[in-house]
């Protein structure tokens, strides 16, 4: 590869180039193509075949091709695969921003885009939307500009066939056939306008994930070495993973502890005076003071009652617990609400069930009512009542 000369180093740049970018390519043939491109590049440098007083039109046809050497660069490093990435994409940036000032510096670079690249305002949302759109566009256009002379030149090419196989071509006519050098510029021209589209995509997607990789690794100096960290992840996972082992072999044998609902009984558990084990029933007896302690509470003559009520508190004694009192309201609850319902089951099977009445029906209850008020006041007539009051009667 060291005695090739510059076109055919370039082509096989190009060649490794197009397969990288249709599909993946192993690290070998990556670092071949690197090597080639580097070759291309100290050739164009000691060649001078630009420079910077130069316009896209100073720039000869079979020169313009060269100017892509620095973007397939910037891409082919990109995909190198190596622990230090941040070097890689600091490389690739280099080249891509090579690609792009001398591509400005050739007047290549549409005006609209320099003026976008150029802005000093806020970097907002809607300016990198527009910046996006805008670029998608152009690159959709050159792509279509690159297919239309691609098809051009195929059917110029079958027709150039279809010719020399009517009409042999003489000697020293071969050159005149394809000698069409406004086309071929035009096709190099859209190729790096294409690429100048995918150069700004490229280096601002490397310019975030540099971004982000200086962030992590500065997370990872606070946080410590990241072998130490991973060592310890592991071990919190695998306590982790026992500790749930062992709760599922335990889990078929462990039965659940029956909840303590008597707030006395769970004072004695966390005093120690009482295991949570042991049965426990809700029966509390209010404490008796008095004579009524000695017999036990069996009040058997009219005596016994007498001397129980000897030094008695003033106050009423209770009769329950706090959780007889609350299962006994518990258990009045649920009765009135069985009764609730009840009553809602007859309320909707019975005059709920019927329906609003008619205006029929209505009159008819109006003039019974009527007539049984007309009925009374014919058995009853006025002042019958009070016949007994009076001085006459």
């Amino acid at each position: 590869m060291e005695e090739w000369s510059l076109p055919a180093l370039f082509e096989e740049a190009r060649r490794i180039h197009s397969v990288a970018s249709d599909s993946s390519v192993d690290q070998e043939t990556l670092r071949k193509g690197i090597e080639a491109l580097q070759r291309c590049d100290e050739m164009v440098s000691k060649l001078g075949l630009f420079s910077l007083n130069e316009t896209k039109d100073d720039v000869t046809t079979a020169n313009l091709k060269y100017l892509l050497v620095p973007f397939y660069l910037g891409e082919l490093i990109e995909k190198l695969a190596q622990e230090d990435r941040i070097s890689i994409l600091k490389l690739s940036q280099n080249k891509l921003k090579e690609f792009i000032s001398i591509c400005e510096a050739l007047e290549l670079i549409p005006e609209e885009e320099l003026e976008i690249s150029g802005q000093g305002g806020p970097d907002t949302f809607a300016t990198r939307r527009a910046k996006k759109i805008a670029r998608f566009k152009r690159q959709r256009a050159a792509e279509a500009k690159l297919q239309e002379i691609k098809e051009r030149r195929e059917r110029r090419g079958r027709s150039l066939r279809a010719t020399a196989l009517s009409t042999p071509i003489e000697a020293g006519e071969e050159d005149a056939v394809d000698d069409d050098g406004e086309e071929e510029r035009e096709a190099w021209l859209t190729a790096i306008s294409l690429s100048v589209c995918k150069a700004f995509d490229l280096l601002d997607m490397l310019r975030k994930e540099e971004e982000m990789l200086l962030a992590v690794k500065e997370r990872e100096s606070k946080e410590g070495e990241k072998e130490f960290a991973r060592e310890i992840l592991d071990e919190r996972t695998k306590k982790a993973e026992a500790w749930h082992q062992n709760a599922a072999t335990r889990a078929p044998l462990a039965k659940p502890v029956e909840p303590i609902t008597c707030a006395t009984f769970a004072q004695d558990v966390i005093e120690g005076r009482a295991n949570i084990s042991q049965a426990h029933e809700h029966k509390h007896q209010p404490l008796i003071f008095g004579p009524a302690s000695l017999v036990g509470g069996r009040l058997t003559s009219e005596r016994e009652r007498m001397a129980a009520q000897v030094f008695q508190p003033g106050y009423r004694l209770p009769t329950m617990s706090i959780e007889e009192a609350g299962l006994r309201e518990m258990e009045m609850m649920k009765k009135w609400q069985e009764r609730n319902a009840k009553l809602m089951e007859e309320a909707n099977s019975s005059w709920h069930k019927d329906g609003p009445r008619s205006a029929a029906e209505d009159e008819e209850a109006e003039e019974e009512r009527a007539r049984a008020w007309d009925d009374w006041k014919d058995d009853n007539p006025r002042g019958a009542g009070n016949k007994k009051l009076t001085p006459c009667g």
